[in-house]
């Protein structure tokens, strides 16, 4: 297979913007994700660490701080790599956060990295996190969340850097469309 069929998509955006909304409307079409959260949670799980919120920022902020920013991401390049490998055409990134990773992924795939940003208003992602069933935030939490993934993990430069902008205000139906037909667009999906 030539590299120049590999498509790989990144999703980036805030906690609350629909990230796993967009991720899990791909991997219900069989396109497969490589989470960047998993290397963390492995990582936790082989040290023994319980799984909560508090363990994972501590465990994430001190993973990079000991093995650097590009730890997650290397393990990740590597992972997208046996996929084309193994013939695969698309690939998902979900979980790109720090310009560090941006940097590494965009040298690793020039040209067949696509970033998708999806962008709420502030006021409505923390109300979805706040009603979210799994691992849902009080605003104090979630303004939290905000602070340390711009501060600590540089998350603002993939979003302010991505190719294509997508709203996600309105309902899921309506997202899903602008999502499948964003897809489509850049040959992501087929028509």
């Amino acid at each position: 297979m030539e590299k120049k069929d590999v498509k790989i998509l990144a999703i980036v955006g805030m906690c609350g913007s629909g990230k796993s909304t967009a991720i899990d409307y791909l991997t219900e079409r069989k396109i497969p994700k490589i989470y960047f959260g998993g290397v963390i949670l492995k990582g936790m799980e082989e040290a023994g660490i319980e799984d909560t919120p508090e363990n994972e920022k501590k465990f994430r902020e001190e993973i990079r701080e000991k093995e650097g920013k590009d730890f997650v991401v290397n393990r990740v390049v590597k992972e997208a790599k046996n996929l084309i490998d193994a013939g695969q055409k698309r690939i998902v990134l979900d979980g790109l956060y720090s310009w560090t990773e941006y940097k590494i992924l965009r040298k690793e795939f020039p040209t067949e990295m696509t970033v998708v940003a999806i962008v709420v208003p502030k006021a409505l992602r923390r109300k979805r996190l706040a009603e979210r069933p799994v691992r849902p935030f009080n605003a104090q939490e979630a303004a939290e969340r905000d602070k340390t993934e711009i501060e600590n993990l540089e998350k603002g430069g993939p979003i302010a850097i991505a190719d294509y902008y997508i709203d996600n205000s309105a309902d899921i139906k309506t997202f899903h469309d602008n999502f499948a037909e964003l897809c489509k667009k850049i040959g992501f999906l087929d028509a």
